[in-house]
């Protein structure tokens, strides 16, 4: 087990690469009431190892990530008669941490909460960082706040049971982080897309623990994003548009949204053209989409909404060479014209 910290402005978040399930009552206080959020599929699968606690099980999918949700939540704690001494776990991917922290960080004016993540997307994105938050009239995390869980386990065991898929948009985000921060694990990935695919034990805890600390790192320097957090927006901006109108997976959306901002930062000269062809492959290798086979005038259209828009141009997240990122303006008619121009 690997353990790395986020010194946020008022607590600290500990997340453990490589422990387990079975060991989370050692990061509780002993004398906290412990309540475990919970997906249904979650509790069918995990359940018998969870710690003595109550369990409110919600929905699954984008569909349950939702202010109803969290009025569910609400009732099931005054109903259990939770005061401001317990302890919230979140069990489960990134939209039961998501809401697990964002009823946490409100209920009773904030309560401490932690989470055991049970997907590789969740393990290397949406644990980590402090953002927590439900969608809103159709958009993505529309109402939420910044707040730390005190630990993150990251149990590597628990990614056997995911679907092939859902492993694959795990490593969408993992790619984002090796785009931006680390050439040197985009090498690593293309020279072991097989055996990451595989969730070979050695490969997929070093790509785990990497892919936070690149994370970690931005999120203690920018917690509450007014500057460098922006660059982990990489391929988001085009992907939520995406995830919005196609019904697509989050990973699968962010693979679409990461071969748009490669194009474009070809088209401003910032990124080698075979680069630009290394990412695709790589996307392919690891089983994401590359090829834009939606409503492309609807994605657009969603893009105008997008809450990073100011006036004609929308903060884009680009790469100026692999490694590396950078935030520029960028026109919609220089999005569009891209977005046109693949099939």
């Amino acid at each position: 087990m690997k353990t790395l910290s986020i010194q946020g402005r008022e607590s600290r978040s500990e997340i453990h690469v490589g422990e387990s399930l079975d060991r989370l009552a050692d990061y509780i206080p002993a004398d906290r009431r412990v309540v475990i959020i919970t997906d249904s599929v979650v509790r069918d699968l995990y359940g018998k190892r969870f710690l003595h606690a109550d369990v409110i099980a919600i929905g699954t999918g984008e569909q349950a990530k939702t202010l109803v949700t969290l009025d569910h939540i609400f009732e099931q704690l005054i109903e259990m008669e939770a005061d401001r001494s317990v302890f919230i776990v979140g069990v489960g991917g990134g939209i039961v941490c998501d809401i697990a922290g964002f009823a946490a960080s409100v209920y009773l004016r904030g309560v401490d909460f932690g989470y055991v993540s049970t997907t590789l997307l969740a393990q290397v994105d949406a644990s980590v960082g402090g953002k927590t938050g439900v969608n809103f009239g159709g958009y993505k995390n529309m109402v939420g706040v910044f707040s730390q869980p005190r630990f993150v386990i990251c149990d590597i065991a628990l990614l056997a049971t995911l679907p092939g898929e859902e492993v694959s948009c795990g490593f969408a985000e993992i790619v984002k982080h090796a785009i931006i921060a680390d050439v040197g694990m985009f090498v690593f990935l293309e020279q072991n897309s097989s055996k990451a695919l595989a969730l070979e034990g050695s490969v997929i805890e070093s790509l785990v623990y990497d892919s936070v600390t690149i994370k970690a790192g931005v999120v203690e320097r920018d917690e509450k994003e007014k500057g460098e957090r922006r660059i982990l927006n990489f391929g988001h901006t085009f992907g939520h548009a995406i995830e919005k109108t196609a019904g697509l997976r989050h990973g699968e959306a962010v693979s679409l949204g990461m071969v748009i901002a490669a194009a474009l930062s070809v088209e401003r000269g910032l990124l080698r053209r075979e680069d630009e062809a290394r990412i695709v492959a790589l996307l392919e290798k690891l089983r994401l989409p590359v090829r834009i086979a939606v409503d492309k005038d609807a994605v657009l259209d969603a893009m105008l909404k997008d809450k990073k828009r100011q006036g004609g141009s929308i903060k884009f997240v680009l790469t100026n060479g692999l490694g590396r990122a950078t935030v520029q303006d960028v026109t919609f008619s220089e999005i569009e014209e891209i977005v046109r121009g693949l099939d």
